[in-house]
């Protein structure tokens, strides 16, 4: 390796700004041009095959243990420091909000563990490298999309929640987690709080669900637009009422109880979650 002079240096910068840009043009390009394409038949399924999908999620997780298992370690760091950031700085209040967001991000963070289910399906072999195969599939762009979308919805959430918050317990924050559980459970702000925020929790998780549960693997698997796909996840849930109300009972409890040992159970619930669904996907909408 040599060392560039500044002119140089500045020059390869530009040189790369420049092919970034050029990708974010194309991929901008590529939405418009798959905007209101062919939306796919839509099928009843049963909860039997609800079932069945997280059967077969959990099957892809033990092919791929130790690859999951490092791609999804991130998870239960990414959740240790919300839960340090929430302690140190006056942010108790959304420890919770923040662990129960993982609901409505979570199917964004899946987005690599269904490219490596798609490609176990046809025989390939994979690794925890594969994942990152979905940074070249077509409908890039309508992915990142659709992500944005999800983190504004959190982002959205979480204001909600300090308001519930504010407006119950608040405007002082407890002054140590002992005192902030006593509070929640023991007084009848506290429980109003409870009340409100999980109804106000449920239905942000419950629009997440609606918007992503088919989209994100519709995006993967076929070069579709983002409209598209989201009315596709929409249809898909409509039309299955009781079996995506069992699904969304399954991914609360999973991640609730992932997120309760320190987070570190996210690193088994998110993988086999993420594969589950890419299963799921597959009973809820024709092949192409």
């Amino acid at each position: 390796m040599t060392i560039r002079n500044p002119i140089e240096w500045s020059g390869a910068q530009f040189v790369s700004a420049a092919h970034a840009a050029g990708s974010l043009k194309r991929s901008l390009d590529h939405m418009h041009d798959t905007a209101h394409s062919p939306a796919p038949a839509v099928r009843r399924i049963s909860n039997a095959e609800v079932w069945q999908s997280l059967r077969q999620g959990f099957d892809d997780f033990q092919a791929y243990r130790s690859d999951v298992l490092f791609l999804c370690a991130t998870y239960a760091l990414v959740g240790l420091v919300l839960a340090r950031l929430a302690f140190g700085m006056d942010l108790l209040p959304l420890l919770f909000p923040l662990a129960s967001g993982f609901a409505i991000v979570g199917p964004l963070a899946a987005v690599g563990l269904y490219e490596m289910s798609r490609m176990r399906e046809r025989g390939v072999e994979v690794g925890w490298a594969n994942a990152f195969d979905v940074l070249k599939a077509p409908a890039i762009g309508g992915i990142a999309a659709l992500g944005m979308i999800l983190i504004a919805l959190f982002l959205t959430w979480l204001a909600f929640a300090w308001i519930i918050f504010q407006n119950t317990m608040g405007p002082t924050v407890p002054s140590s987690p002992v005192q902030f559980l006593r509070d929640v459970f023991l007084t009848a702000p506290g429980q109003v709080m409870i009340v409100l925020g999980m109804g106000v929790g449920f239905c942000f998780a419950l629009l997440a669900m609606m918007i992503s549960v088919v989209s994100f693997p519709l995006l993967v698997d076929r070069d579709a637009g983002l409209d598209t796909a989201i009315r596709t996840s929409f249809r898909a849930v409509l039309a299955n009422p009781a079996p995506m109300a069992l699904w969304s009972g399954i991914v609360a409890i999973s991640l609730l109880a992932g997120s309760a040992l320190f987070f570190v159970g996210l690193m088994v619930v998110v993988p086999v979650l993420g594969h589950a669904t890419w299963h799921l996907y597959r009973k809820l909408v024709t092949p192409a």
